[in-house]
Formats: structure tokens, sequence, C-alpha cells
């Protein structure tokens, strides 16, 4: 399957690939939590859903789940992005800045999906200078990158914002997103200044990161600012 991220994609988070026939109606595709699922590989290998993959297996030390050692945790990526399903694969910035990680990159890429790039930030919002640079960086090294930072006001949104747009204008790929209350309306604006993947989980409860929106709201909102206002 495909991915073109030179349009808004709305990616369900989900730790279980069950939920996607309930995804169909507000998403474009799935991220596929590794990291939270019990046996990934087998729920890949008896996936026939009509949505594409956005699989990711995020590592302890950036907020995730997998304890695995980092050889095998990226092995298991680069297996997963063997499936047809699977259109894109999301590899944290620190990773792709080694040898490793850079080896991985290219041998999704060989298998015709697509590299996410991510930073996640859960203790704050860096610099204006600072976000700017990480964008940039993630995604020259990927093909679409991306930055999750903690807002903790209205200013760190309105800099994630700037940034966004910056990025864009300077023709970067790019997704951005505020966690935490002050910044959960950035997942609805942001596709607004550029930014090409939200996420959003089918029921609320079942929130993958702080301050998400569930599907359906999250869908009807970013609809909404789509729509070119009447004159």
């Amino acid at each position: 399957m495909h991915l073109s991220f030179d349009s808004f994609v709305l990616a369900a988070s989900t730790a279980t690939l069950e939920d996607e026939p309930a995804a169909r109606e507000h998403a474009d595709a799935v991220e596929f939590r590794m990291d939270l699922a019990e046996d990934p590989l087998t729920e890949l290998d008896g996936y026939d859903g009509e949505l594409p993959l956005l699989v990711t297996n995020r590592a302890s030390w950036e907020g995730g789940a997998s304890e695995a050692d980092e050889d095998g945790r990226l092995a298991s990526l680069e297996r997963a992005a063997r499936y047809d399903a699977v259109a894109a694969v999301d590899v944290e910035l620190d990773a792709l800045r080694t040898k490793r990680g850079a080896s991985t990159a290219g041998r999704v890429r060989d298998a015709d999906a697509a590299v996410v790039a991510s930073v996640h930030d859960f203790e704050g919002t860096p610099a204006t200078s600072e976000l700017r640079r990480l964008l940039h960086e993630a995604a020259r090294v990927g093909d679409v990158g991306k930055v999750a930072v903690t807002a903790t006001s209205r200013d760190d949104a309105l800099r994630l914002l700037s940034a966004t747009h910056a990025a864009t204008t300077w023709g970067d790929t790019v997704a951005t997103m505020g966690m935490g209350e002050a910044g959960r309306h950035t997942r609805a604006v942001a596709p607004v200044y550029g930014s090409k993947i939200g996420y959003a989980p089918v029921r609320a409860a079942e929130a993958t990161a702080p301050g998400q929106y569930d599907l359906a709201s999250l869908s009807r909102l970013t609809d909404s600012l789509k729509k070119k206002p009447e004159t």
C-alpha cells in the first residue's frame, strides 16, 4: 500500500490491528504501535485491512514501551517494512543519527516504505531556533520530519505552529503536534500550517500520547478547518 504525504494524513493510533475496521470511516491510515502490541509480527502476518499502515516500535528511551536492544528493535521495523500493507515506518531521529539507524532507513526505503523521522520531547517545548533545526534535520533524513513537544502554555503552542509554517515554507515535509492540554488544539490546527500527519485513537480512552483527541473528533476538526470560508 502507498501513503502520499503531499496532503494531510490522519492516522488512527492503536496497539492492535483489530481496530482497523472501526478506523476506516475517519482515518487515512493506521499507526500500529508495535511496542504496545502483544505479538506485532503475528498481527502483521494476518492483516487484511483496507488502510495502509504506519508502523512504530517506540523505544523506551523516547517514551515508548519497547525494551528490546537497539539492534533487535530496528530489525523488527525492517521486517515490518517488508509487508505490503506497511506504507511508512517511524524511526527516532536519534536512532537515525547512528550508522545502524541509517542502515534501517535504507532497508525501509528499499522495501518501498517511507521513513518518518521523529523527535519527542516530554519535558517541554524547545526554543524556536531549536524547533526549526530539529524539523529541518528530521525532514532531511526522513521522508517526513515529525516533532512532538510538550506545550505548557499558549506561547509554546504558537512557537510550534510558527516553526511548522516556516519549515513548510522552506519546502520541508513535516508533522508537528503539541502534547498536553495546552498544546491539544495544535493537533487540529497544525495541518493549517503545513503539518502532514495527525494521530488519534479510535476511542478516547485508548490514547497513545498526552492530549490526543479521539479519531472522530480530530477528523471533524481538521475537515472543518480545511474548508474555505464563505465570502
